[in-house]
C-alpha cells in the first residue's frame, strides 16, 4: 500500500494569515500522524494577481513555522496543458458549453426576473445562477462567436452532467461540514448551477484545477477549511466525468476574526509576516489558532 499524501495549496496573491497556518500545521500533523506525505502546490493559475514575491513569501513563512515539505513544487501555471486535457474531454463528451454573457447582462437578467415577482436561485456561496441562454446556441453559432473573437467562458452543462452519471455522488468527510455534516456525505452539484470551467483569460477554473491536480499528485487526504465543504460536490462531479481517483476530505474550522469574518488576504487581515516582525514566534502561532 501507498503512503497516505496531503498537501496544502495556498495561492500567492497575498502574505500568509492565521488562517493559512492553521491549515498548513493541520496538514502536516494529519500526515505526520498516519506516516503519510505532505506536499506544497502553488495555486497561481491567475497569473495576474499571483506573483514570485509573494510565492517565496509563503515558503518563507512555512519554514518559519518548522513545517518541511517535499520538493519539487508543483506550481500550477507550469501545467496548463494538463488543464487543457481534462477541459478538451469534457468539450469532447458535450458536457460544457461557450457562454457568452456578460456579468451586466446576467445581472440585467436577474433583475428583471426578479422584479416580476420570479425568485433567482443561487448556489450555497450565494452567486446567482448562470441563466443557461448559451446552452441552445448551434454550433455553427458558438463556433462563430467565438472565431469572431467574442469573449466567453467555459460552463459546465451541469443538468446534462449529472444525467451522465451512473451513480448518486458522495464522499467521505472525516471533518465536518457547516451544520455538523459527516462521514458519508451525499453531493448536490445542482445546486451550483452551470459553473464557469475555464474563461478566455485563465485556462481553467479553481474547479478544474483543483481535481486535476489532486489526481495526478495522487492525493488521498485532502485536508482545507470549511468554506469548501460545498464546493466538495462539484469537485465529486468533475472526478466521475474524467475518471479520476476519490481522496477522503477533511473541512476544518476558519480562523475568524474579531468581528466574526473569516480571514482574508484581500481585506488586508493580519499576516504571518506582520506577526514575526512583531515579535510572535512559531509556538505563538500555534497557540492561537487553537493547535
Amino acid at each position: 500500500m501507498t503512503s497516505p499524501v496531503f498537501r496544502f495549496a495556498p495561492s500567492p496573491n497575498g502574505e500568509l494569515h492565521l488562517g493559512h497556518a492553521y491549515s498548513a500545521f493541520l496538514n502536516r500533523r494529519l500526515a505526520d500522524m498516519v506516516g503519510g506525505r505532505f506536499l506544497l502546490r502553488i495555486e497561481d493559475i491567475d497569473v495576474t494577481r499571483c506573483t514570485p514575491e509573494f510565492e517565496s513569501g509563503i515558503k518563507r513563512d512555512l519554514s518559519w513555522l518548522g513545517i518541511d515539505w517535499e520538493e519539487p513544487v508543483r506550481r500550477q501555471s507550469d501545467h496548463f496543458d494538463d488543464y487543457q486535457g481534462a477541459l478538451e474531454q469534457l468539450v469532447d463528451a458535450d458536457l460544457v458549453y461557450p457562454a457568452f454573457m456578460s456579468r451586466g447582462e446576467v445581472r440585467a437578467r436577474i433583475v428583471d426576473a426578479e422584479a416580476a415577482g420570479a425568485p433567482w436561485k443561487r448556489d450555497p456561496d450565494g452567486a446567482p445562477h448562470y441563466p443557461g441562454d448559451d446552452r441552445h446556441l448551434t454550433a455553427r453559432e458558438r463556433r462563430r462567436r467565438m472565431s469572431e473573437g467574442e469573449p466567453f467562458a467555459w460552463r459546465l452543462h451541469m443538468e446534462r452532467a449529472v444525467e451522465h452519471l451512473h451513480a448518486p455522488l458522495d464522499w467521505t468527510e472525516d471533518g465536518e461540514g457547516p451544520t455538523g455534516e459527516s462521514d458519508i456525505v451525499p453531493a448536490s452539484p445542482l445546486d451550483w448551477g452551470d459553473v464557469i470551467i475555464a474563461r478566455k483569460e485563465i485556462p481553467a477554473s479553481y474547479h478544474l484545477c483543483v481535481v486535476t491536480d489532486d489526481a495526478l499528485q495522487g492525493i488521498t487526504h485532502v485536508v482545507r477549511g470549511r468554506d469548501l465543504f460545498h464546493a466538495t460536490a462539484v469537485h465529486r462531479l468533475l472526478q466521475e466525468l474524467l475518471g479520476l481517483p476519490v481522496p477522503r476530505y477533511f473541512h476544518h474550522d476558519l480562523i475568524l476574526g474579531d468581528d466574526g469574518r473569516k480571514l482574508s488576504k484581500s481585506q488586508g487581515d493580519t499576516s504571518l509576516l506582520a506577526l514575526r516582525d512583531a515579535g510572535a514566534t512559531p509556538g505563538d502561532i500555534a497557540r492561537m489558532v487553537g493547535l
